[in-house]
């Protein structure tokens, strides 16, 4: 599969290597691709939206509870765009929810209804955490 036209849903969560992501998704876009990306509340205090913004051209959704332009469910419809879902940095707790079912918020909810596609996982944790 080549990057050039894939449609990359790229889900960041809350962890130090949030900051990494935006590099992920500039050097995707560059490559071809269309990012959009999804982020937790707490991967926003480690880097902003309007960094993933202005690398890929694309908004970033961080509410569960917003309605998307089409009036859609905002994770069903982000996981339809998608070729593929790419969660960098996946960390201890995303991977927890998602493994425990728990769709509290927007990245959660994505990643549970996404079984369908190829999914791409980067744990990011402190070693003592696998």
């Amino acid at each position: 599969m080549r990057i050039k036209d894939l449609n990359i849903l790229l889900g960041v969560s809350g962890g130090i290597a949030a900051y990494k992501a935006v590099d992920l998704a500039s050097k995707l876009t560059v490559a071809g691709a269309r990012v959009k990306t999804v982020m937790t509340e707490n991967a926003c205090r480690f880097v902003g939206p309007k960094s993933f913004e202005a690398v890929t051209g694309s908004a970033v959704f961080t509410s569960l509870w917003s309605k998307s332009e089409e009036h859609r469910i905002k994770h069903v419809s982000l996981v339809d765009w998608a070729d593929i879902v790419v969660v960098a940095p996946a960390t201890a707790n995303i991977i927890g929810k998602v493994a425990n079912g728990i769709c509290d918020d927007l990245l959660s909810a994505t990643f549970c209804v996404c079984w369908q596609k190829p999914i791409l996982l980067a744990p990011a944790m402190n070693g003592n955490m696998w």
